[in-house]
């Protein structure tokens, strides 16, 4: 990969706002880099951060590094399933993956790791909150911070965990504001929960229920440290709106996994130039859009004097 073509594909992504295309990409510099050679760009090598179809959508993991109001992408992964079955249940055939989510986690996280990445605490939704994975976690010497699922089995004691008593986290009446220690059902450490209890933009009420495996965390640090992981829905909004991850039209696996790295890279260059300009992403991403309407409008006026 040459550094040339990376950053100039990178910088398309961030200033166009239609369609990312090979030609229009040789438009913008006026014909001086080939359309042919950006294709040969996209399919050249597929880009991970570890070292044949057309896809309806993107299913996409990625580790976000928050820190100081900055997010950084620290290593992301796609869920490609190549293995065809036929599912009897449904009569219909279907794709899976040759790894599981879980372990494309867990992946990221060796990553990341082997990377030098200095970091306490690993967030994450319900979804990916299992004993095996929290045991990974805390075996690489780092704390989770985890949502749970309504069902999930509780015991109040060691004795109450030996004798299997255990019962589901939504019926515990958690103290306000106030850590409750538990054991979860399969995971043999003692692990401090709250309930948090939050209005929705519609005045619905919201109840999420937090465990952190560090027992020095009390009920604002858990809350507060795990509003953190929003910041994943807020990158994935930000790579649709202003990096172009969706509009592409590349067809192949390899070109649309290029394509969302690139994505993903671009992200990452308008978070370091914000820095560097004491902006944030979104407020240089206006101020393109605003210089990019001008030169628009001003070309505009002159073809309407020249009819």
């Amino acid at each position: 990969m040459k550094k040339a073509d990376l950053d100039l594909y990178t910088d398309y992504l961030l200033s166009t706002f239609g369609a990312a295309t090979a030609t229009g990409l040789s438009a913008m510099v006026n014909g001086d880099v080939s359309h042919d050679r950006i294709t040969r760009f996209l399919s050249v090598q597929d880009y991970t951060s570890s070292s044949g179809r057309t896809v309806k959508g993107i299913n996409l993991l990625n580790a976000l590094y928050y820190c100081n109001g900055t997010s950084i992408p620290v290593a992301f992964d796609l869920v490609k399933k190549p293995i065809q079955y036929s599912d009897l249940a449904i009569r219909k055939l279907q794709r899976k993956s040759k790894k599981t989510k879980n372990e494309m986690m867990r992946e990221m996280i060796e990553t990341c790791i082997q990377n030098a990445l200095k970091f306490r605490y690993v967030l994450m939704d319900s979804w990916f909150s299992s004993e095996a994975k929290f045991e990974f976690i805390t075996e690489k010497g780092r704390h989770f911070m985890a949502a749970l699922k309504d069902n999930r089995l509780i015991a109040l004691s060691e004795d109450d965990r030996k004798r299997k008593r255990f019962v589901r986290v939504n019926e515990l009446n958690f103290p306000d504001k106030t850590p409750v220690q538990g054991w979860l059902k399969g995971y043999a450490q003692a692990v401090p929960m709250v309930r948090q209890v939050f209005k929705s933009k519609d005045d619905s009420t919201g109840i999420l229920h937090l465990v952190c495996s560090d027992l020095t965390c009390d009920y604002d640090a858990i809350v507060t440290s795990y509003k953190k992981r929003w910041q994943v829905e807020v990158f994935h909004k930000f790579l649709k709106s202003n990096a172009n991850l969706a509009k592409s039209p590349t067809r192949t696996l390899r070109t649309q996994s290029t394509h969302v790295f690139m994505a993903i890279y671009a992200t990452f260059k308008l978070e370091c130039l914000g820095i560097a300009n004491k902006l944030n992403p979104s407020a240089l991403c206006r101020k393109l859009l605003i210089n990019a309407s001008r030169t628009a409008y001003a070309q505009l006026q002159l073809f309407r004097a020249a009819a």
